[in-house]
């Protein structure tokens, strides 16, 4: 159970990007929660990459996040199952333990580059570092509980046609075992289209204020 409730609502966004910034003024209007997944190595202030000076920058993650989560997205965003096994670790534990340092807490929490995984890769994070939890891309469209944690699949991302539908099937839900509503996307998909700001607004006043629904980052409602 989830603080006494057998409903979650949790979201996951990928990238450290500026938009971040207008969502998570969304997510605290409406008590909502979130965890986003970070690049440490592409934070604004680090990357000599010209088209990433607009994401968010180191001195900013603290207070930005606050009272949300970071988790690890790798130092700089590679397909994991491309790289050999020390690669691998390096891009996750050095990003978690950079993260971790900059946001004051211990990072635990985690989403695959690209959404791409194989049982190597997860086999290599079990055992080589602190993550204990980390998304995929692969949308189920259900609520159930999931054992595997490192291969945890999101409910749908934010552009999926039945958002709405499957908001008002979890609103009116009445489950006798625990069940997790799980939101993953891009916040800089938000500009590619007019009225998605609006859209996913509506999403959130829509999922928020129910007496019977737990609100929380992956950590939250995971662990």
């Amino acid at each position: 159970m989830f603080d006494g409730k057998l409903k979650a609502v949790t979201f996951s966004y990928d990238d450290n990007v500026k938009q971040d910034k207008r969502f998570i003024e969304i997510l605290n209007k409406y008590g909502l929660k979130g965890t986003f997944n970070i690049n440490t190595m592409l934070l604004g202030d680090v990357t000599d990459n010209e088209n990433r000076k607009s994401n968010i920058k180191s001195n900013e993650v603290r207070s930005l996040y606050e009272g949300h989560e970071v988790a690890v997205h790798t130092l700089k965003h590679p397909d994991l199952t491309k790289l050999n096994d020390a690669e691998i670790i390096k891009e996750v534990e050095e990003d978690r333990l950079r993260l971790s340092d900059i946001a004051g807490y211990e990072v635990i929490g985690m989403a695959y580059p690209y959404g791409t995984y194989n049982d190597r890769v997860v086999d290599i994070i079990k055992k080589n570092t602190g993550v204990k939890y980390s998304r995929t891309v692969n949308s189920t469209h259900k609520f159930e509980i999931q054992t595997d944690l490192l291969r945890f699949e999101p409910t749908l991302h934010h552009n999926d046609e039945k958002l709405f539908e499957l908001a008002e099937k979890f609103i009116t839900l009445k489950p006798e075992s625990p069940q997790i509503f799980y939101i993953w996307g891009h916040t800089y998909e938000f500009d590619h289209e007019d009225g998605m700001w609006k859209r996913i607004e509506e999403f959130c006043k829509l999922i928020s204020g129910k007496d019977d629904i737990f609100y929380g980052t992956n950590k939250d409602v995971l662990l």
